[in-house]
């Protein structure tokens, strides 16, 4: 045989497979090269068949009732932030392609003068949304895949700035996903915008990237609570019921698939869900593998990390989802689950879930009791959380929110901030910059004796809004620093 048959037919060696990327590889999965290839050209193809709703023709929708908008309001207050800064650099090794290199903040800067409504961000995203006073959306961060729903040609907003496609809309919630946004009108309506290779922001197909806000394709009851994965994205109807699109890998959709096919003997792509569909099955699994459906479940509160979910419905039943690895779903087992599946710990009197956050490989439970419960792995080593363990150090505290990072978490009690995560961190613990991590809980110096509603935090970022209505609140509020941004 030739050398060159040996060699695999071009003399430069046998054909290697490219090594499986890991979940955990963040840097490579933080790029913002627009990855045109064939399997994504082929999906965008497949899905221009679909059935798009003309919105144009529809009867524009009635606001949602005034009780129930006071149930989505949040208590307003003025910004804080503090970590990387820097949104260029966000999850990323090196420099390339970064315009201006800014210090970290290791402490709690103010930031703009103005009172805010609502903050968000999500553990996987370099960019946040505020909504003003006026209900009107604004942004800063990142945008090369137009998750701002700035123009295509801002890169970058360092400041918060007005989304101009939503300036005549009344705007009340937002979620954060790794490149894509959504917004949540008081009518009840969806907007998106960002990167849509996957059709996670819902409007019917899969083109690159969405620049400018748009309605989703979708007709269906109001909607009154979004969210957002890395890639995917969930919205919860009034009736109750989970609405999942996006990147089915892992059986985060909900939808008992992870929707993979083989596009060529040495490439798996997936059948994205560029529309949204109503997750239909729960179930309950025994400890023998028999399978139950749940009746009666509708949904009253649910977080995402990047790639899961975790519900709780009227009941006070808790469901996860999606990929199990590091013990994230709670189950004590590492297996992904297709269809939310009842979380045995929380189905018991008196230990029912009130509230969820989710990290990027964590989830944090607040049961009815007020005791917070975490699962899965909020450090880059070590032991994971199999099953739901009690938060010792915060028992007896008063929670009022939580922010969830990639690997850090903020909580407001009592007046007081709390924080803690593994190095490595980026200042979004606020505690100094000679303690940068902390891998138990820490009270925040100078936080103490203030009220903060919202907590929300980024990849390597925070931003608290704290309420300045109170006086304590205002003065030291007034005493902290100021960050600016010089052009």
């Amino acid at each position: 045989m030739s050398a060159k048959r040996k060699a695999g037919g071009n003399g430069a060696g046998p054909n290697k497979r490219r090594p499986k990327k890991k979940e955990s590889d963040y840097e490579d999965e933080f790029s913002d090269e627009s990855d045109e290839d064939g399997v994504h050209q082929q999906a965008a193809a497949a899905n221009q068949m679909e059935v798009l709703i003309p919105h144009d023709d529809l009867d524009p929708p009635s606001k949602l009732p005034e009780d129930l908008l006071a149930t989505l309001e949040k208590t307003p207050g003025q910004m804080l932030v503090a970590g990387m800064v820097t949104w260029d650099l966000t999850g990323k090794r090196d420099r390339k392609n970064v315009t201006k290199v800014r210090p970290n903040l290791y402490s709690f800067h103010r930031f703009t003068d103005e009172k805010y409504r609502y903050v968000a961000s999500g553990p996987s995203a370099a960019h946040t949304i505020v909504i003003n006073m006026d209900r009107k959306a604004m942004g800063f961060g990142r945008n090369p895949s137009g998750q701002l729903g700035l123009s295509q040609d801002v890169k970058l907003a360092e400041k918060p700035t007005l989304i101009p496609a939503l300036e005549q809309l009344n705007v009340v919630q937002a979620a954060v996903g790794r490149h894509h946004t959504l917004f949540l009108t008081d009518t009840g309506t969806v907007y998106a915008c960002g990167e849509n290779k996957s059709g996670q922001c819902g409007v019917g197909n899969t083109h690159a990237n969405i620049y400018s806000p748009t309605p989703i394709n979708y007709r269906g009851p109001p909607i009154i609570r979004i969210g957002c994965g890395a890639e995917f994205s969930v919205i919860l109807d009034i009736k109750g019921s989970l609405h999942t699109f996006g990147l089915p890998e892992y059986g985060q959709l909900g939808h008992n698939t992870d929707a993979k096919y083989f596009v060529n003997a040495n490439k798996l792509s997936f059948h994205f869900e560029t529309s949204p569909k109503k997750v239909v099955l729960y179930i309950e699994k025994s400890k023998e593998g028999h399978v139950t459906p749940v009746d009666g479940v509708q949904i009253v509160d649910f977080a995402c990390g990047n790639n899961h979910t975790v519900a709780i419905d009227s009941k006070k039943r808790v469901y996860s989802w999606g990929f199990g690895g590091f013990g994230r779903l709670g189950h004590a087992e590492p297996k992904d689950e297709m269809v939310p599946r009842l979380m045995k710990f929380y189905d018991t009197q008196g230990r029912g879930g009130r509230s969820v956050y989710c990290g990027s490989t964590f989830s944090l439970i607040v049961n009815e009791l007020g005791l917070l419960f975490l699962f899965g792995q909020n450090k880059k080593t070590g032991e994971a959380n199999m099953y739901p363990k009690p938060v010792q150090d915060l028992s007896g505290w008063n929670i009022t929110d939580i922010g969830c990072a990639n690997t850090s978490i903020m909580i407001s009690a009592d007046d007081t901030l709390i924080a803690w995560g593994a190095s490595p961190t980026f200042g979004e613990l606020g505690i100094g910059e000679f303690q940068k991590s902390s891998t138990v809980p820490k009270e925040v110096p100078k936080l103490d004796n203030i009220k903060i509603p919202q907590v929300t935090m980024g990849y390597s970022h925070t931003v608290l809004l704290v309420d300045t209505s109170h006086e304590a609140t205002k003065q030291k509020y007034e005493k902290m620093p100021e960050y600016t941004i010089d052009n």
